[in-house]
């Protein structure tokens, strides 16, 4: 296994890229993941069965694009209050336009959050932690903003997805992921231990994103199978749920 003791993890662009790059593409977002409902919706569904919620809690949900993510956590337990923070302008517009009655912050970088410590009982971070530049600043950040009992669920794809996402970019389209960097899982759990957080679940999910239904089904129930094999890295989606030490 790869040593990342001394590893810094900097990415090679800057935040601002990464906004530029949405708010590239904030007008053609929710229709591009409209072709791909149920593996785009699936990040939703699952994420909110690890953030364990419960009356009157504080969640973060960082990056929050659209705000689809709000829908899925207020309908699971509708007291909780939900703070979704965006990097890019042009997605947050889009977000006050379908969503107009949601909570939205705007942020300038991942490396600098604007909130008071310990605000949080619970993070949710969805295909995000790719497109930071600075990740151990970024989750140190999300470690500084949360309470000593807060849990967080992180998802990102995996290196081994960087092919296909090429792949299917190329026949389908999309709205793209601009500047990113697919992370080994090895290396997220490294970066999660240094920056204190501990991890109380990783699962690979999504295996086969698009085709018949019975297909992608097929493929969910083969990599529940053959957790904590290499075949579970091959699933598009990782996630991560973790504590603080």
């Amino acid at each position: 296994m790869r040593d990342y003791s001394n590893t810094n993890h900097k990415n090679t662009w800057n935040d601002a890229d990464v906004e530029h790059h949405w708010d590239s593409v904030a007008d053609i977002y929710i229709k591009e993941n409209e072709r791909v409902s149920k593996a785009h919706n699936q990040r939703f569904t699952e994420s909110t069965q690890y953030l364990n919620l419960s009356d009157n809690l504080q969640v973060l949900n960082v990056s929050s694009r659209d705000c689809e993510a709000n829908d899925f956590i207020t309908k699971e337990k509708s007291s909780v209050s939900v703070i979704n923070a965006e990097i890019s302008q042009g997605l947050m517009n889009v977000a006050n336009k379908v969503r107009p009655e949601v909570k939205q912050v705007k942020i300038t970088t991942y490396s600098e959050l604007p909130f008071e410590n310990k605000t949080f009982n619970r993070i949710i971070t969805l295909e995000t932690l790719e497109h930071v530049a600075d990740p151990i600043h970024f989750l140190n950040e999300l470690n500084r903003v949360s309470t000593e009992d807060a849990r967080m669920v992180l998802s990102c794809p995996p290196l081994t997805s960087e092919v296909p996402y090429r792949v299917f970019t190329k026949l389908f389209g999309g709205h793209g992921e601009g500047p990113h960097r697919f992370l080994r899982s090895s290396e997220v759990k490294a970066m999660l231990k240094k920056t204190g957080w501990k991890l109380i679940l990783h699962k690979g999910t999504v295996l086969i994103p698009v085709g018949p239904e019975f297909l992608q089904n097929f493929g969910e129930w083969f990599i529940k199978v053959f957790q904590k094999t290499f075949i579970s890295e091959l699933g598009i989606r990782q996630f991560f749920v973790c504590e603080k030490y």
